[in-house]
């Protein structure tokens, strides 16, 4: 490994722990961060913190004064802004060499494909939407690129409840009880890697319409809290990282 004399300032501690080869490898790392909410921009931030040189942003959403108690890219000063020009913002100020492709467009099931036929070295599931999640990872599965969703981080407090394992393996997580329902039904595989709490979730409020842009179907709305949604997306980037250096999957059991 170089001295830290000709390492750039930023990646300095980075390349004590993973060397040259490591800081190279993640430079050339391309992942798709699909969500930038409290666990997408948490994660995307991680990766470009840790060197990640290639990130495709994926949200349709702007930013509103309910997430600014959990989502890094919500600040008052980039309220109203949408959330992937914001992030991009953020993570230029963070890397100037930073490479972003930004999509701002409602990612509906039929057009997953396409947007995972670009070579990614990992797609981040960080979608909300049932149906989304379903046939973004059903799309990722097919291309053979790998892939890790979010599950719950709604309605927790408790961050040493958060884990990573396959799919099939969850408990206590009702995005994950649907998300195997569906997956399965599209022909998914349930064998790959989430990141979830098995926490017994506090229950939030009715099912209430959906506004916006897009509007969606109602749908519960769940309390959150400042660290557990940062918390899944950290554990997110790190095992992307870890797959990445060591050039392979990592084992989530």
């Amino acid at each position: 490994m170089n001295s830290a004399q000709s390492i750039d300032p930023l990646y300095e501690r980075t390349a004590i722990l993973v060397g040259d080869e490591g800081l190279e490898r993640l430079r050339n790392t391309r992942v798709l961060v699909a969500g930038l909410g409290g666990v997408g921009g948490a994660a995307a931030e991680a990766l470009a913190r840790a060197g990640g040189g290639r990130l495709t942003l994926l949200d349709h959403d702007t930013v509103a004064p309910s997430n600014l108690n959990r989502q890094i890219v919500a600040l008052h000063s980039t309220l109203g802004r949408g959330k992937t020009a914001a992030m991009a913002e953020r993570l230029r100020d963070i890397n100037p060499a930073i490479d972003l492709d930004l999509h701002t467009a409602f990612l509906q099931p039929q057009d997953a494909a396409d947007l995972v036929a670009e070579p990614f070295d990992y797609v981040l599931d960080c979608i909300d939407s049932i149906a989304c999640k379903a046939a973004l990872v059903l799309a990722a599965q097919q291309a053979e690129r790998p892939v890790i969703s979010s599950m719950g981080a709604g309605g927790r407090l408790d961050p040493t409840r958060i884990h990573v394992a396959t799919l099939n393996q969850t408990s206590r997580c009702g995005l994950a009880r649907e998300m195997r329902k569906t997956l399965k039904r599209l022909g998914g595989r349930l064998n790959y890697p989430v990141v979830y709490s098995d926490e017994e979730a506090i229950k939030g409020l009715a099912h209430q319409p959906v506004g916006g842009d897009v509007p969606g179907r109602p749908r519960a709305i769940n309390g959150t809290i400042s660290y557990l949604p940062a918390l899944f997306g950290f554990t997110l980037a790190g095992y992307v990282i870890k797959s990445r250096l060591r050039d392979q999957p990592c084992d989530p059991s």
